[in-house]
């Protein structure tokens, strides 16, 4: 049976079934047996859970969620990694199906990648399977043929990615509101991932579109690991339903004591340095022979170049990131899977749900940005009884051993980044004006706002854009109706409008391909640079020697080399470290120490820092610093975008250049104590938002079909951090001259 295929159960042997649950749960086990509530869900799917899972008890997140999502609430279901959250929303969910007998697809499930969709349909196809449903795969990936299929069959639940989506509404070959009419619930699993940028805004506005052709609401079910805000993430997860619709947070593993006593208790975390990337192949070699390791690293290329190292030491390693190709990564997972004494090395791309077997070690190689995201890689190990969740740390410099020390000092006190939507998404109102033109052909220029249900800012406040668009030529009116202009047909109309289903810009890659075989993609940069001799790339662990590029179709033909391959790509998704985080770098310097486990190396190297760094960081605020060189330099530790702010807020103060990083600013070399307290006196109430570059604005995904003073605003809103910069200008501040 193909993925797309609809499970059906003849009708007499269902009924037959039905009443043997009802009866006692099956033959091997009876209701007083098991500790499930054998009238919370479908008899039939009660039956399955005992008797084909095996389980005798529901966690508590999956008891706790039947009430809420049978009734048709809105919910956010909150559990660690592998807590259960796909099973408490689809048993119920199953059982609404069958008692409620919804038809047609009457489920979405919506996830941020393609891979977590291919490594959740085996198993929902098993429990659609108990009760004579059907669930099929609709993203990139998936064949014409199969798409086909899909529509003339409509599964029960369809498992897809909100891009996917987009391009059922606005395909010709799609009836939208035919194959959407059954719709009843829309799944959003890691929905933490999609609401802290703009494929959060996508997300809302396409299911908004959605509800407006279904004609009715639609129960939004959020699943998500640990974050900072649950309330408003679940509200933001509503959209124009808040405060409507009945909704609520489900998460009872995380209110239970276990969950509010310090994390550092109940996990095996060892912080060490190591010093280069060569000495961390060397430890990951040596350590935990026999086991399955998953190494996390913080960009591609480490990937690639520890990959190497570690094969270079004879360690079975597979390698996962994104630019690696579909097939490469879905062997080295699958091999991963069932392998034992072996490696995995990765990017985030398996930071998410994906089931890569059991693990018994997660390791770190520097430190992640967030919490949050420390949080999801700790969760892939501890899921056999009796096992802990760890993570080693293996950090290569003083700055990301303190970055990591930080880190874990605020995990340890059970803080967690709240998940915050980008502000002011006019690149994805213009966006979605065009798509819903394209979708609906035709609009009335006066009842486009409608489509959004209200939602803002797709409602009237998107006037301006609108206009824009009409007046540039994205948009042509006549009679009163809105439809697709000459310049959105040009910008953006190849390949059917593929372009427009996107709220990212990628990166113009190379496919490298050995013979028919696609390795993944690789930095132009690298085709390009002058070389001696042969041109080599280091792609998925291995060096390739660069036999052919075809710069038309941007493809380059390899072959095997014995070394000297070079990996790069440019590290566009960095913004920055936030406040938090930076606080807590400083409070480590200051002489804190995180509650894990320090190697001795860890211990001496973070000594000397402190050391090194000591006229930096003072306890009662902030230092400003002449050093040797007579450079001034204002150390606030207090993040990007707060620096962002104050370097526009205190223009007159701060060097020309306006140098600036997570850590401090560069100032005036002239500037005098007496003119910095006249200046800062009143900045708090003249806070001003950061300059954007022309360069940043074209990076901006459909700032074309923006007026440009609107894709600025909307740049400098997301570099700012307003609060942060207020605070800092609250704090004393010193001023230190280092002696010569």
């Amino acid at each position: 049976m193909g993925p797309t295929a609809a499970v059906r159960v003849d009708p007499a042997h269902r009924r037959a079934e039905r009443g043997r649950a009802e009866r006692g749960l099956g033959r091997r086990h009876r209701a007083a047996d098991v500790s499930v509530p054998p009238s919370a869900l479908d008899p039939v799917v009660l039956h399955h859970i005992v008797n084909d899972l095996g389980w005798r008890d529901l966690r508590p997140l999956q008891r706790d969620a039947i009430g809420p999502i049978v009734a048709g609430e809105d919910v956010l279901l909150l559990a660690p990694t592998a807590g259960g959250k796909t099973e408490a929303a689809a048993f119920p969910l199953l059982s609404r199906m069958s008692s409620e007998r919804w038809s047609g697809t009457s489920v979405l499930y919506v996830c941020p990648l393609k891979a977590l969709l291919n490594n959740l349909e085996p198993r929902l196809r098993r429990y659609t399977g108990w009760v004579g449903r059907g669930v099929a795969l609709w993203h990139g990936d998936v064949s014409t043929s199969a798409r086909r299929s899909v529509l003339w069959q409509r599964p029960d639940i369809l498992l897809t990615t909100p891009e996917s989506l987009e391009s059922m509404l606005v395909s010709v070959n799609v009836d939208h509101r035919l194959f959407f009419a059954g719709l009843r619930t829309v799944v959003v699993d890691e929905v933490h991932a999609f609401a802290g940028d703009d494929r959060g805004w996508h997300l809302l506005a396409v299911l908004e579109r959605l509800t407006h052709v279904v004609g009715r609401p639609v129960q939004r079910i959020g699943l998500s690991a640990t974050v900072g805000n649950p309330a408003q993430l679940l509200t933001w997860l509503q959209g124009s339903g808040a405060g409507v619709r009945p909704a609520q947070v489900v998460a009872p593993e995380m209110s239970a004591p276990a969950a509010s006593a310090p994390a550092a208790q109940s996990a095996e975390i060892e912080l060490d340095y190591v010093g280069s990337l060569s000495n961390a192949a060397t430890v990951i070699a040596t350590l935990h022979q026999g086991e399955k390791r998953l190494v996390f690293c913080e960009s591609r290329q480490t990937v690639e170049e520890l990959g190497l190292l570690l094969r270079q030491r004879d360690v079975t390693v597979f390698l996962s990131h994104a630019s690696l190709s579909v097939d490469e990564r879905r062997r080295a997972e699958q091999a991963f899977a069932e392998a034992r004494n072996c490696v995995i090395v990765s990017t985030s791309t398996l930071e998410l749900g994906i089931d890569v077997g059991d693990l018994d070690r997660v390791i770190q190689i520097d430190t992640p940005a967030t919490v949050s995201s420390f949080m999801q890689r700790l969760g892939r190990t501890g899921r056999r009884p009796g096992a802990a969740r760890n993570t080693l740390f293996l950090c290569r410099s003083a700055d990301t051993l303190a970055a990591a020390a930080g880190l874990l000092l605020l995990w340890s006190r059970s803080w967690v980044e709240p998940v915050l939507a980008p502000p002011e998404p006019r690149h994805i109102v213009a966006q979605q004006l065009l798509a819903v033109c394209l979708q609906e052909h035709r609009v009335g220029d006066r009842l486009w706002p409608r489509c959004w249900n209200g939602l803002e800012p797709f409602g009237p406040a998107a006037e301006p854009i609108a206009r824009h668009l009409i007046e540039h030529g994205y948009l042509d009116r006549d009679g009163g109706m809105l439809f697709i202009g000459p310049a959105a047909e040009q910008r953006f109309g190849r390949r059917h409008f593929m372009e427009l289903t996107a709220v990212f810009t990628g990166s113009p890659e190379f496919t490298v391909l050995h013979g028919r075989a696609e390795l993944g993609r690789v930095d132009p940069s690298l085709l390009t640079e002058q070389v001696h001799g042969d041109r080599r790339l280091l792609l998925s662990g291995r060096s390739w020697r660069v036999t052919y590029i075809d710069w038309r179709r941007r493809r380059c033909f390899v072959e095997p080399a014995d070394g000297g391959g070079r990996a790069r790509w440019p590290n566009r998704g960095w913004a920055g470290l936030g406040l938090e985080l930076t606080r807590a770098i400083r409070e480590v310097l200051l002489g804190a120490d995180p509650p894990v486990k320090l190697t001795r190396r860890a211990v001496d190297r973070l000594v000397a820092r402190r050391e090194e760094l000591s006229e930096l960081v003072h306890p009662g605020g902030n230092v400003i610093l002449r050093d040797k060189d007579g450079d001034l330099h204002w150390w606030t530790w207090a993040g990007f975008r707060t620096n962002a702010t104050l370097t526009a807020t205190l223009s007159d103060v701060v060097d020309p250049a306006s140098r600036f990083d997570d850590f401090s600013i560069r100032l005036r070399e002239d500037l005098m104590p007496s003119q910095w307290r006249e200046l800062t006196t009143d900045a708090g109430q003249r806070l001003c938002l950061p300059e954007v570059s022309d360069k940043a604005v074209s990076g901006l995904k459909f700032s074309a079909a923006l007026p440009k003073r609107l894709a600025v605003a909307t740049l400098a809103a997301r570099s700012a951090d307003i609060k942060g910069a207020g605070t800092v200008l609250t704090e004393p501040t010193r001023f230190v001259n280092l002696r010569g």
